[in-house]
């Protein structure tokens, strides 16, 4: 009997360290705003003292056509939770690999990613003054956090390069700004490109 009441006890007790939660997963094209249908997702639960006990899989699944799902369940409110969505194919920025949370709230985890497209740039002095010209060009996306590009490329004198491959960045709108300098006189220039998924796009700095 009192191993029946102590049983009772601690199942008593473990339920009420846990509460149903909702957990909203989206994933979309972070340049278009599609969902991206079909990825596979896994919430993962951080628990126990042993290595064997520690990471356990509380859900698993497909995102449906809205490039999202709903899962609903009864949680321990003391461990924290992994959750994790695959990259879609050729991806070339991803704002969350995994998202992490605890307590006793709903959770909100929105994945974006953006395919790849391809950038090459000739900077091209083609009316050189002397080797005090000078330029500078700044290159970003409307992704605001992504990092690729090394801003500035500075260049001086009667220059002439091409990169020799195209670089890999993601899909989307890109801003170019470059300053020329000649015969101490600046003057700022500024384009705008859109690189479809898969787009190779050579672009000439002419000065």
């Amino acid at each position: 009997m009192k191993n029946l009441i102590l049983i009772l006890f601690i199942s008593l007790s473990l339920f009420s360290c846990s509460k149903e939660r909702t957990i909203h997963i989206t994933a979309k094209n972070a340049v278009t705003g599609a969902p991206y249908a079909g990825l596979k997702y896994e919430v993962i639960r951080e628990h126990g003292k042993t290595w064997e006990e520690k990471y356990i899989t509380v859900a698993s699944g497909t995102l449906n056509e809205n490039g999202e799902v709903f899962i609903t369940k009864r949680l321990p409110v003391n461990d924290a939770y992994t959750i994790r969505v695959e990259e879609p194919a050729n991806t070339c920025y991803t704002k969350n690999i995994s998202l992490h949370f605890g307590g006793e709230s709903n959770f909100e985890a929105p994945f974006e990613f953006a395919e790849c497209a391809y950038l090459k740039f000739r900077y091209h002095n083609e009316a050189c003054q002397n080797s005090d010209d000078h330029i500078e060009v700044t290159r970003y996306t409307i992704l605001g956090d992504y990092v690729g590009f090394n801003n500035p490329a500075i260049y001086d004198g009667c220059t002439d390069y091409t990169m020799n491959e195209y670089t890999q960045v993601p899909e989307g709108k890109w801003f170019f700004k470059w300053s020329v300098t000649k015969n101490n006189q600046t003057t700022d220039y500024y384009d705008t490109i859109y690189l479809n998924p898969g787009e190779y796009k050579y672009y000439e700095f002419n000065y």
